[in-house]
């Protein structure tokens, strides 16, 4: 027996410390949840249906069974959202899932394809509401690690005015586009909200504070998602991001609950995919079967791994995973 390649075998894939953080993150998640009477659930990890989103790329598998069991491609979720929002319009309440997701093609120093998402709905709420929230929860995950931080919320059209002296909402593209230029950016195929994206990524971003939570509610319409827009001169799509450091953590919506308007966002999603050289991705039927019986409710996504990176004070997502995607 090689003793050198047994050795290997049975080394720890991590350090015990990330580990153990992990296991603590996850218990204080789910003491969190429960003093606030939030039913944990699961949900399935394959689906008939993708996520239609230009900027994310799903996974697909084969189902080799029986016929009747429904399409043979499926999809790995890259959120549990879908058949959670099923849940809420079937009267479930207040709910979370704690689990693993999955997105195609984001591998590298701060992203894995496999990564573990926490999402959350609370019924009756709005996204200001869930803000508050989440912060809390933030600043629980804070504490159990002897840290603490400040807390900055701000509107994303403020949030512009004061940082860059631009107004998101009404500023020419070509304003938008001149505090980017050194970094040789071609404009084929950028519209006007990839240069408000890459103007938080680029410029906004990295200057926030490692020990801040910062909150920006309040997007532009055009950035809805699933969200809910706000009527108004402009209106406002019901959308926060919450921020640790310079890692985005969370983002939440006052959750829309009208399958129509809904299906037509999902195909403008596919309109965008067809114009990129994408393929499009089937809709999720079931949800939208059901999405005007869901009751008006907020939610919230936060990337678990994110978290960890910043409680262990590393930029490295392999420093909190046991086995990274090259290794898996």
């Amino acid at each position: 027996m090689d003793l050198r390649k047994s050795a290997r075998i049975v080394q720890l894939p991590s350090d015990r410390g990330s580990l153990r953080l992990r296991a603590q993150l996850n218990a204080l998640v789910r003491q969190f949840f429960a003093e606030r009477g939030v039913l944990e659930v699961e949900t399935p990890i394959l689906s008939a249906a993708g996520n239609t989103d230009p900027n994310i790329e799903s996974f697909s598998a084969s189902f080799s069974g029986h016929v009747d069991a429904g399409p043979r491609e499926r999809w790995l979720r890259t959120s549990p959202e879908y058949p959670l929002k099923r849940l809420l319009a079937a009267g479930v309440g207040d709910c979370y899932e704690l689990g693993r997701v999955f997105r195609n093609g984001e591998a590298g120093g701060r992203h894995n394809p496999e990564f573990t998402m926490l999402e959350w709905y609370r019924v009756g709420w709005d996204h200001r509401q869930l803000m508050e929230e989440s912060i809390a929860l933030v600043e629980a995950a804070l504490a159990m690690a002897g840290r603490r931080a400040e807390v900055v919320v701000e509107s994303y059209r403020q949030l512009f005015l004061d940082e860059l002296g631009l107004d998101p909402l009404h500023a020419p593209v070509d304003e938008l586009r001149a505090p980017l230029a050194e970094y040789g950016i071609g404009p084929e195929g950028l519209g006007r909200d990839d240069w408000l994206d890459l103007l938080i990524t680029h410029k906004l971003q990295p200057a926030f504070p490692r020990d801040r939570i910062t909150v920006i509610h309040d997007y532009p319409a055009s950035q809805c998602a699933l969200a809910r827009i706000r009527p108004g001169d402009p209106p406002m799509a019901e959308r926060f991001e919450l921020f640790l450091g310079r890692y985005e953590l969370a983002n939440g919506y006052h959750e829309l609950n009208d399958g129509a308007e809904q299906r037509q966002r999902f195909e403008r999603d596919n309109a965008v995919r067809r114009e990129r050289g994408l393929r499009e991705v089937p809709l999720d039927e079931s949800l939208l079967a059901v999405l005007d019986a869901m009751p008006d409710c907020a939610g919230v996504a936060m990337g678990m791994e994110r978290l960890l990176m910043c409680l262990a004070g590393t930029d490295a997502i392999a420093d909190v995973l046991a086995f990274p995607f090259a290794e898996a």
